[in-house]
């Protein structure tokens, strides 16, 4: 029953329930293990690519009637050699990529800005790299009919289902328009398929953009579900953040000694030494130009207390014996501050009494 007991602690204890630590958060980014959908790319893209079509249409047909114009006034009474061939591609591939240019400059920003709203900067080559487990075919069968992949599923049969019937509606709108589009000159029947394929292209971007928001939710939640971490890994992590526990105890008696030292080396520039006069040991000093009223530059118990009386008799500050003072002074005021105001009239009548022992006053 013990062990059943033990081994049900165990389970709990490595189940993936806590919320992913920052440091968690960090790492998964530099592996490039982050909360993204590749619908909020399509739909940034296919909405400015449209959008961009929509704004250069004109251009485009202007220069596709310039080619075809020059192709049969200007080519066509060309003698084909390698020249006049060599001479053609290049003319017009500089001009169809004059046209297309905005278009594919805006596809570059819609890729950049989809990534950019999604993930922010981010730079890492952790993906590339050949992991063995991706090539394990059990692992991949497993992927193949996990929950991601029926979500992916009925993900895919959703974007069809809208775009297909996005575009069914527009064409049925239009029906009558596009049977009548043969009396039309060729001119009026380019626009209004133009306009038709824009308004399709245009709606079915949105769709996809507005599915992609739910899709980025689902993305988001998953991710932070697969990096969810147990009980166990936030205590090895927070553990491995602070250091080993005899090593951050090393680490603080080297920081006590240190600190001892220096507060060692003020002691022959105090005043006076306020003692209890075994227990407790109070370094006093009083300099106008650091401080307007007595501040401690030493204190200690026990051990530290008699190493101050020690250092203070050995550099002639005088020692006074004040029991409550001394008490009061080490619980209220730590090294390098002023006293309390409470204190003020006993350590003033205390310095007074060292000035005239030492003939100051």
């Amino acid at each position: 029953m013990k062990r059943l007991q033990l081994d049900l602690q165990y389970f709990a204890a490595d189940e993936k329930t806590e919320e992913a630590t920052p440091k968690k958060k960090q790492d998964s980014r530099k592996k490039g293990q982050v909360a993204k959908s590749q619908d909020v790319n399509t739909g940034f893209l296919l909405l400015l690519t449209f959008g961009a079509l929509y704004l250069t249409g004109p251009l485009l047909k202007d220069t596709a009637l310039t080619m075809f114009e020059q192709a049969f006034t200007e080519y066509i009474h060309l003698e084909v050699t390698e020249f006049t061939v060599g001479r053609v591609l290049n003319e017009m591939t500089i001009e169809i990529s004059k046209a297309l240019a905005p278009i594919m400059g805006i596809a570059v920003v819609a890729g950049i800005a989809s990534n950019l709203v999604q993930v922010g900067v981010m730079f890492t080559g952790e993906p590339l790299k050949i992991d063995p487990k991706k090539l394990n075919p059990i692992q991949g069968f497993k992927r193949i009919f996990s929950a991601r992949a029926i979500v992916e599923l009925i993900k895919s049969l959703l974007k069809i289902t809208m775009v297909g019937a996005i575009t069914f509606s527009i064409i049925w709108i239009n029906k009558n328009e596009m049977v009548m589009a043969a009396q039309k000159s060729v001119d009026a029947a380019l626009s209004f398929f133009g306009n038709v394929s824009m308004v399709m292209g245009l709606a079915s971007a949105l769709a996809l953009l507005i599915l992609s928001i739910i899709d980025y939710t689902y993305q988001k939640y998953d991710h932070e579900k697969n990096i969810r971490m147990s009980k166990k890994d936030v205590k090895d992590e927070h553990k491995n953040m602070e250091g080993d526990p005899q090593i951050r105890a090393k680490i603080k008696e080297k920081q006590r000694q240190m600190s001892a030292a220096r507060m060692m080396s003020e002691v022959p520039d105090a005043d006076v030494v306020i003692t209890n006069p075994t227990h407790y040991a109070v370094a006093i000093k009083y300099d106008e130009e650091k401080s307007d009223a007595p501040f401690v530059v030493a204190k200690g118990v026990d051990f530290v207390a008699l190493k101050i009386r020690e250092v203070a008799k050995a550099n002639d500050v005088v020692t006074v014996e004040n029991r409550g003072l001394a008490r009061g002074i080490y619980a209220q005021t730590d090294i390098d501050q002023p006293i309390d105001e409470d204190f003020f009239q006993a350590v003033a009548e205390v310095l007074a009494y060292v000035y005239k022992l030492q003939k100051k006053v």
